[in-house]
């Protein structure tokens, strides 16, 4: 199996990715759902930090820092510096955002590495819905230091035009922030494991597939 067939796998077995009806908080009535929440222990933690440091290693993003949002983020970025120097000798520095300024202390609005003028960041997420968090950091990044963004890594991209856009989250960013998402797997790649039966749900398939085609970008 591929990494990225691998990390469907994963998912399907620790709860994360499931089949079925749900009403998503967009109102559309999905066959399936993805609850990252349900990641909660440290073999879990260990094994998505190799799939995120193998994202990055196979797109072969340069950088130097990795920064992990706020309140999800902060595990992930962790996890994959880790996985990054372990398996692939890449060691980069780490750092995450505060809700709030910190106003004593070493202060400021990062814990971790020091952000400088010109240092290339990939921030880490887990998924994307509408972009918010991305909103919110950005402008904490650009008041910390000049910083060049080198992409962001999530775990899905569910290929899903927004409610009032043709364009995905993931495109929409792109378009106005010049920001480059990369996912360790997408909505097709869910669809072809089930397909290629890595993965069980071909009940499913035909509804996935009518998805895909109302709500689907490419």
């Amino acid at each position: 199996m591929t990494y990225k067939q691998q990390f469907i796998k994963f998912m399907v077995e620790n709860g994360v990715l499931k089949f079925g009806e749900f009403t998503l908080k967009s109102g559309r009535k999905a066959p399936y759902f993805i609850n990252t929440g349900n990641y909660k222990s440290g073999a879990q933690l260990a094994r998505l930090g190799e799939y995120y440091a193998q994202c990055i290693a196979d797109n072969k993003i340069v950088a130097d820092t990795l920064v992990g949002p706020a309140y999800k983020g902060i595990p992930l970025a962790v996890t994959t510096a880790v996985s990054l120097y372990k398996n692939h000798g890449v060691d980069l520095d780490y750092c995450f955002d505060r809700k709030e300024v910190k106003d004593h202390g070493e202060g400021g609005l990062f814990v971790g590495k020091q952000l400088q003028d010109g240092e290339r960041v990939i921030i880490i997420e887990d998924v994307m819905t509408s972009g918010k968090a991305l909103r919110e950091l950005l402008p904490k990044l650009k008041a910390a230091a000049s910083v060049e963004i080198a992409g962001m890594v999530i775990s899905v991209d569910r290929m899903e035009r927004g409610l009032e856009s043709s364009l995905s989250a993931v495109q929409e960013v792109y378009k106005e922030f010049g920001v480059k998402v990369y996912s360790i797997v997408t909505m097709a790649d869910i669809i072809a494991a089930i397909e290629d039966g890595v993965i069980e749900g071909k009940e499913y398939l035909e509804k996935m597939k009518d998805y895909r085609k109302t709500y689907g970008v490419e």
